[in-house]
């Protein structure tokens, strides 16, 4: 049964890379945790971690492209523990191709999972904080490219830019009632989907080469930011956008 005093926390994309991290990472900050994915099967590794830690943790199904699964997956897992205090819109999908080759198609698949579909969710996470008159906090994994330009990766970079911008939108519309909004912007992190797409060799230590310490940053710190963020400590903190970029974006 749940601890009637913990919080609890939604995590999008919750099956592999940071958004597991961000679980783990919850779970042992003492968070009961709704952890999603377009399946739950694709949460199998997440949920057994998080039994070995002696979680609270339920698995919910959602699609960030249907708006009638988003809507009923929220109400279920609200229903799990009669209250969620917190969102982390982490799912994404990435998009590497030439801006005159991408079709109409697959601008629509990346702005829906990215942006459109944490855009309604976190409308529907608002409507319950407000009802219930409880504060609450939206974490936003976005990205560097959401803040700079690079060439193959417009539409995930507009993608992470809107989302950027929708952090600071909804912090300030929902500031009254207490619902904190904020986003992480991480450089490359090797996740094992990114360690695929970019193989060690030329091509990574290039990408390594441009950040100005030299490292990619590790899922646990990009872990360890969205539950800060969550955290009471964070109770003054809304519309900030944190880059955890090893010095990119000042260089």
């Amino acid at each position: 049964m749940e601890n009637s005093g913990s919080f609890v926390s939604l995590i999008t994309g919750a099956g592999t890379g940071i958004g597991q991290a961000v679980a783990i990472k919850l779970a042992s900050s003492g968070y009961s945790l709704l952890i999603c994915d377009e399946h739950t099967e694709l949460l199998s590794e997440t949920k057994k971690q998080l039994e070995n830690i002696q979680a609270n943790f339920s698995l919910i199904s959602m699609d960030l492209r249907d708006k009638d699964c988003i809507k009923e997956s929220f109400g279920k897992a609200f229903k799990k523990f009669g209250k969620i205090d917190h969102l982390v819109n982490n799912a994404g999908r990435p998009l590497v191709k030439a801006a005159n080759e991408v079709a109409w198609e697959e601008w629509d698949e990346v702005m829906d999972v990215n942006l459109k579909g944490p855009y309604f969710l976190s409308t529907l996470f608002a409507r319950e904080a407000i009802r219930t008159r409880k504060p609450a906090a939206i974490v936003n994994i976005a990205s560097t490219h959401g803040i700079t330009g690079l060439s193959g990766r417009s539409v995930y970079g507009i993608s992470k830019g809107g989302l950027i911008q929708m952090t600071r939108m909804l912090a300030i519309e929902w500031a009254e009632f207490e619902i904190r909004v904020n986003a992480i912007a991480p450089t490359t992190v090797l996740t094992p989907s990114r360690e695929a797409s970019l193989p060690p060799g030329k091509k990574r230590e290039l990408a390594k080469s441009r950040i100005p310490l030299k490292r990619f940053p590790e899922v646990e710190e990009i872990a360890a930011g969205v539950d800060y963020l969550l955290s009471p400590n964070a109770k003054s903190i809304t519309g900030h956008t944190l880059s955890i970029d090893g010095g990119l974006l000042s260089a």
